[in-house]
């Protein structure tokens, strides 16, 4: 089933809830579309968190899941889940986010300790409900900044705010 990961874990590591001015199916789209956009970007960490790390970029990667899986939102990924949600909003909407990290040493880009975790959406007629999964690395990002970065991305694709805290 597209959307929900059937073994998301109970415990979680952070919870939040969110009010939105907007539609289910369109609030849907436009998470959708920020978490492709992020995936092809390279950011600094000071523009993503507190940096722990100096000098060092950030990449993410999300996917969407079905079943027992996460699929990564390329390009024929994003188009599927909006023709899916054009047709009917989901109630629950699960990712995985892997968090890449890289500092620059001697002119190369050297890999350090990835971030994994697991996001839940639910979704109300005006309300947004957020579990986030820390499910191992450094937490270079903590669950707060990555919600607030998916916040702000998804807010920059509405004139208004889409989302704002309770």
């Amino acid at each position: 089933m597209l959307g929900f990961y059937e073994n998301f874990p109970v415990n979680v590591h952070m919870v939040a809830q969110l009010t939105t001015s907007v539609s289910v199916k369109r609030l849907q789209q436009a998470i959708i579309q920020a978490l492709h956009k992020l995936n092809n970007e390279n950011l600094s960490l000071d523009a993503v968190a507190n940096p722990s790390v100096p000098g060092c970029t950030v990449i993410f990667e999300f996917g969407i899941a079905e079943g027992e899986t996460f699929n990564y939102l390329d390009q024929e990924e994003t188009q599927k889940t909006l023709e899916r949600v054009g047709k009917a909003p989901l109630q629950v909407m699960d990712f995985f986010c892997a968090v890449r990290y890289y500092r620059q040493r001697e002119g190369k880009n050297k890999p350090l300790k990835f971030d994994y975790y697991m996001i839940r959406l639910t979704f109300n007629a005006k309300t947004v409900g957020i579990r986030v999964f820390h499910e191992r690395g450094p937490r270079h990002i903590s669950p707060e900044e990555i919600v607030d970065l998916v916040v702000s991305k998804v807010n920059m694709l509405f004139q208004r705010r889409a989302l704002n805290p309770v």
